[in-house]
């Protein structure tokens, strides 16, 4: 997926930008030689579990501080690259607009909004795994872009359209909707990334009617 209209891809990368995708790449490398470790400390993991989940020994199970440390944590290059090339696209344009101090408080907003949200859904589901990635602050960005700027239009490579942003984000919040209540690709956490949209969402306007005030 890529940006039509000229918003992201011609700019250079901004500073919170920048040093978000540095310390998930960097931490993803660390984590090849530390799997167990970050996993068991640093995944978001349901409340209540513990040892007895049959992960390694060294998790405590829930700690508040995995509510933003699960986001910097990834599964597989794949999972990375993705969620890094979505930060970046719709991430530098969201800090150009914003400032980048508004931007990092959004961003982490949207990452504890979806670990609260998939704290929820694991609880009332029996889920006993963690979670880790940066897809629900990503989310949030994606949302905010919809917002921002409605009309840009975005090319599709799956299916191959062109579509414009605000499309995009109603399609894709719809399908995370469907995914997760019909249990489909249960391995993904599709009510952390609709999390990171709500609460993206619900700042966004927090901040839209403190302006109008």
């Amino acid at each position: 997926m890529s940006s039509v209209d000229d918003t992201s891809s011609s700019v250079p990368v901004t500073p919170i930008v920048k040093g978000l995708l540095a310390i998930n790449i960097a931490l993803f490398l660390l984590e090849l030689s530390r799997p167990e470790a970050l996993i068991g400390y640093f995944a978001l993991w349901p409340l209540g579990a513990g040892v007895e989940t049959g992960f390694p020994a060294q998790s405590p199970g829930f700690e508040p501080w995995q509510l933003v440390s699960y986001a910097f944590l990834h599964g597989s290059w794949m999972h990375l690259f993705f969620n890094m090339y979505a930060l970046w696209l719709f991430g530098v344009p969201m800090e150009r607009t914003w400032g980048s101090g508004r931007f990092l408080v959004f961003y982490l907003v949207c990452v504890v909004g979806a670990g609260l949200t998939q704290l929820l859904a694991a609880y009332y589901s029996g889920g006993a795994y963690p979670t880790i990635g940066a897809s629900g602050g990503v989310f949030g960005i994606l949302l905010a872009f919809g917002m921002t700027y409605p009309d840009v239009r975005l090319m599709l490579l799956f299916p191959p359209m062109i579509l414009r942003a605000k499309w995009f984000v109603i399609l894709y919040g719809g399908v995370e909707l469907l995914f997760g209540i019909t249990g489909t690709q249960s391995s993904v956490a599709h009510f952390a990334h609709l999390g990171g949209m709500l609460f993206g969402y619900l700042l966004i306007r927090y901040w839209r009617s403190g302006s109008r005030a």
